[in-house]
């Protein structure tokens, strides 16, 4: 008897342990899936400024995705027998016309001209733009009675405009490691980015608008087509062919070809665990992680690159996580309510089933 008690026991605790692991998967994912661009932002930077081309980059970064990815397929998805159709190949398309074209492209062009710290902090915008896209492509509905929607209002209006104030204002430093020669005059730091700036500023916002199509996109297809690591392979594969294309328009010097494997590496394996994310919880959960993102890169920024650290982006990314936060916390209260009018017609029909 004692010996059946503990085997009971033994069971039930392995099957808290599973279920408490099935509840923590889509976080691990998340956080890994945003530590690794922190890696990736700051790696892409080095490069860009020692003369890689932006477009190599985009087109090794998804060359060497598809082929990790690929194995990864071959080794966990053989038995996967999902089958490619043509509304599925379109998708793909535009996944790659979004992903690589625009978004990383784009994000590249405003990286080398801004710090990875303020392109990071920008990308807190991302929640905010995907929502108003579910909303201007009827995926959401949008009533302004209830507070889980004005929440998420409110959460986008403010990230938008901490977006402006970080675009626009500059400020005092607020930290520095960077020492000045005895040669180099000091001088005080503008108080407001100057149009160099504000262009190189609007090439991430520009970029996040893409990507969050992009996320969309990827929802829709992978339920029509549900095999992650496939899927994930194949968006890669559509990337990399338009992504070439792109090059080989844009810039012909054989010399911008040089490999950055460290670059192409965290690429290929963010991209498929964002996927995994995604698949789980969708695009705004995955994205709800972005400032933790935020704050790796910064401070890697700080240490490795020398980057300042300035009072009108520390306002500003600390408006935009608060104003993201509370996108967030609209998207939660709406499942709930959506889930409690489930309990309750289903309690009604169960109700009129037994009478």
């Amino acid at each position: 008897m004692e010996e059946e008690k503990e085997g009971v026991r033994e069971g039930i605790g392995n099957s808290k342990q599973e279920k408490l692991c099935e509840k923590l998967k889509p976080y691990i994912y998340c956080i890994f899936a945003n530590v690794c661009p922190a890696g990736f932002n700051i790696t892409s930077k080095v490069s860009l400024n020692k003369g890689m081309s932006r477009y190599v980059l985009v087109t090794y970064g998804h060359a060497i995705g598809t082929i990790a990815t690929a194995l990864l397929a071959f080794l966990f998805e053989r038995k996967n027998d999902s089958k490619i159709s043509l509304p599925i190949v379109r998708n793909l398309f535009f996944l790659g016309l979004l992903g690589a074209v625009l978004g990383r492209t784009l994000f590249f062009a405003g990286l080398e001209q801004t710090s990875p710290a303020f392109a990071s902090a920008l990308a807190s915008l991302i929640p905010s733009i995907t929502f108003i896209l579910t909303v201007l492509f009827r995926m959401e509905k949008l009533e302004i009675s209830k507070r889980g929607s004005q929440a998420k209002i409110l959460g986008t209006v403010v990230a938008f405009s901490d977006a402006a104030l970080m675009t626009l204002y500059k400020g005092i430093t607020v930290i520095s490691l960077h020492i000045q020669h005895s040669n180099q005059p000091v001088t005080p730091s503008k108080a407001f980015i100057d149009k160099d700036s504000i262009k190189g500023s609007l090439m991430p916002v520009t970029s996040y608008v893409s990507l969050s199509a992009f996320y969309i996109l990827q929802t829709i297809t992978i339920k029509m087509y549900p095999a992650p690591i496939k899927f994930t392979s194949l968006t890669c594969l559509s990337g990399a062919i338009l992504s070439t294309i792109m090059t080989a328009i844009l810039d012909h010097k054989s010399s911008s070809w040089k490999l950055s494997w460290n670059i192409i590496v965290i690429f290929g394996i963010t991209v498929n665990v964002q996927t995994l994310a995604i698949r789980l919880e969708g695009p705004v959960f995955m994205t709800a992680f972005k400032p933790l993102s935020t704050l790796i890169v910064a401070i890697m920024g700080l240490l490795i690159l020398g980057d300042a650290l300035y009072i009108g982006g520390v306002i500003g990314a600390t408006l935009i996580i608060l104003g993201l936060y509370a996108t967030l916390w609209g998207k939660k209260k709406e499942k709930v309510e959506k889930l409690s009018k489930q309990t309750l017609s289903e309690q009604v029909n169960e109700i009129k089933q037994e009478k």
